[in-house]
């Protein structure tokens, strides 16, 4: 097949590309420029911006693809762009959405009240309202690290604009944490650093510790994404992709410890013994974990990297490439021990 890719470039997508040229299938990557290619002559190249794409149309269109797809749609106004750039051109799109479409996303960040929702999510639980999905606050720091999301992003109304084009048929994929070598959001630093530094225990606000997030190693990610790309099934339909672990923050903190050797322990207290810089806004107690039931079962998939294999590779990445700026504050041991102390008396 002749798979174009929008932002091919990042964490998950160069495991993504290397797998499909693996698979002998042809790669077309759509980008900025700034990222080297992980399969340099390989693929073919377009150089160009996000927001300029319906001007690279020609180009694009005579590359013929029969698959696009789209990593960085965050607006409604990015996918219909996309959209009126390959209609006629490719057979279908491949879609990466988010797990943040689903109502528990608003209400584990407060910006609904409840009820809190069910888990697992499946592909059929209740989508939030379309609006804003974070904070302005949050929404700021996804901004620094996603130079593509801007002021409209909301994942929900990416979805709605999909689905209202039948001329090219969209697979959907909502995707969790994702974790791994090159997380630009270093997910699992705070717990390393702490380890590393020989702390003798991990603070947890009781909530917080027993909150089931959601995640999904890099390279099964982009596996899920190679299958929806490559399986003619996936027309029009729409996944969750995540590791079927239901494990809780707590849980995920022993296991990065036990893979060091860690000889310390978690440690959950009340919010009120907590340090102010442990402290979280979330609502804690509505939990985000995803069913992939249906991928597994449509598509075949399976992980290809082990959890185990996983936490290894992603604790060896973040050893050797640290956050470049590391807030002291969040790091207050002073105020861990005080706190640890009074949790003894």
């Amino acid at each position: 097949m002749r798979v174009m890719m929008i932002g091919g470039t990042g964490f998950i997508g160069r495991h993504a590309v290397r797998e499909l040229i693996e698979s002998n299938h042809e790669v077309a990557i759509v980008h900025r420029g700034r990222t080297p290619l992980a399969a340099e002559g390989c693929v073919a190249e377009f150089i160009g911006e996000r927001s300029f794409l319906d001007g690279m149309r020609g180009q694009l269109a005579a590359w013929s693809p029969d698959v696009v797809v789209d990593f960085i749609l965050g607006s409604a106004a990015q996918a219909a762009v996309t959209l009126d750039v390959f209609r006629g051109v490719a057979r279908r799109l491949v879609a990466i959405s988010s797990g943040d479409v689903y109502q528990a996303m608003a209400v584990l960040q407060r910006l609904e009240s409840g009820p809190i929702e069910p888990i697992p999510l499946t592909e059929d639980s209740r989508l939030r309202a379309p609006g804003p999905t974070y904070s302005p606050e949050t929404l700021a720091k996804v901004r620094s690290t996603y130079s593509w999301v801007d002021d409209d992003y909301d994942k929900v109304r990416v979805e709605q604009a999909l689905r209202s084009d039948p001329a090219l048929p969209a697979t959907i994929l909502r995707l969790p944490m994702v974790y791994g070598p090159g997380d630009p959001l270093h997910r699992f630093f705070p717990a390393l650093k702490r380890i590393i530094d020989g702390r003798p225990a991990i603070l947890f606000e009781e909530r917080y510790a027993r909150f089931v997030p959601c995640r999904g190693y890099v390279e099964n990610v982009a596996h899920a994404i190679v299958l929806a790309a490559t399986r003619e099934e996936a027309t029009g339909r729409t996944y969750n992709v995540a590791d079927p672990f239901q494990f809780t923050e707590a849980e995920w903190t022993e296991k990065i410890g036990n893979a060091l050797g860690w000889q310390g322990r978690v440690v959950t207290l009340p919010r009120e013994h907590v340090p102010k810089h442990l402290l979280l806004p979330y609502n804690f107690a509505q939990h985000l974990f995803m069913d992939s039931t249906r991928i597994r079962a449509e598509l075949g998939y399976r992980e290809v990297i082990a959890l185990k294999v996983a936490i290894g590779l992603t604790i060896e990445w973040e050893q050797a490439n640290p956050p470049q700026r590391i807030d002291p504050s969040q790091f207050d041991y002073s105020a861990e021990d005080e706190a640890l102390e009074r949790a003894s008396v």
